[in-house]
């Protein structure tokens, strides 16, 4: 198992390197929102030793409803992005749903994300990795993690081996997700550091009608889980004020639970990582 790292902006990503975090809101609502989160994210990050990206969408293409909210768009959205980057100096993350979109998105941010439903898109893929950013390929929740190894050869084959994986729960039935967490050794095995989404794992796709439902309460726990089954980073979306997200609003979590959560998970990684606590 390659032991090689990366860097996204200044945090160090590998399968050998310390915990990392991705975090910030499900989409772009506004850059105030944005500045806020992020500002409160890097006193986090600095509290608890532990590196955070910043991801927010400037798009949801995939939302339940015509009627609901997506973004700001790719033109306004990635200006806000820059302003979050250039005012906090957190790397930044955003998905990517159209080819088209890669070379563009790649000059403002440091991560590219390939958003699960779109997983097994060959040209989305290679855009992306075309791009020489690293990739962050969420595995599709209709996808098992073996054949994650499809995924990574795509990006692979375009000279691109800065690859992240992301676990977010597996289709069980209708309006639920399940998560196997043997699934991140699975993935690791593949050479690729895994990253464990917490909040989207909660989340309960369309169970509401129009908006998907979720227990965001059961995020903390499966974070915790996931770190001591060997998850290299996590994923998680947090908001200020969660209940009026325009996105996730009933599986993203109140960012005030962020620093004790990241503070267990700190003592979970170096417990399972061999290291001494401090």
């Amino acid at each position: 198992m390659s032991k090689k790292s990366f860097r996204i902006g200044d945090v160090e990503v590998g399968l050998a390197a310390p915990l990392f975090v991705i975090a910030g809101p499900c989409v772009i609502e506004t850059e105030k929102t944005c500045l806020d989160i992020a500002g409160r994210l890097v006193e986090i990050g600095k509290q608890c030793n532990v590196p955070i990206i910043f991801k927010a969408s400037f798009d949801k293409a995939n939302r339940s409803s015509i009627s609901s909210f997506r973004g700001p768009g790719l033109e306004k959205g990635l200006e806000i992005l820059a302003a979050v980057r250039e005012q906090t100096h957190l790397p930044i993350m955003t998905d990517v749903h159209e080819p088209s979109q890669a070379a563009e998105v790649a000059e403002v941010v440091d991560c590219l994300q390939v958003p699960a439903f779109l997983c097994r898109q060959t040209d989305l893929l290679c855009g992306c990795a075309q791009t020489g950013k690293p990739v962050n390929a969420k595995k599709g929740q209709f996808v098992s993690p073996v054949e994650m190894k499809n995924v990574v050869e795509k990006i692979r084959s375009c000279g691109n081996d800065k690859i992240i994986l992301t676990e977010r729960g597996t289709f069980f039935g209708y309006n639920r997700l399940v998560n196997d967490m043997t699934g991140i050794e699975v993935m690791k095995r593949l050479g690729c550091p895994v990253v464990f989404d917490a909040t989207h794992s909660t989340q309960q796709p369309g169970g509401l009608g129009t908006v998907s439902g979720g227990r965001r309460e059961m995020a903390p726990i499966l974070a915790r889980a996931a770190v001591a089954a060997g998850a290299n980073g996590l994923f998680l979306e947090v908001h200020t004020e969660p209940e009026k997200a325009k996105s996730d609003a009933a599986s993203i979590m109140p960012i005030d639970w962020l620093e004790g959560l990241l503070e267990d998970c700190r003592q979970i990684f170096l417990i399972v990582h061999g290291q001494r606590s401090g």
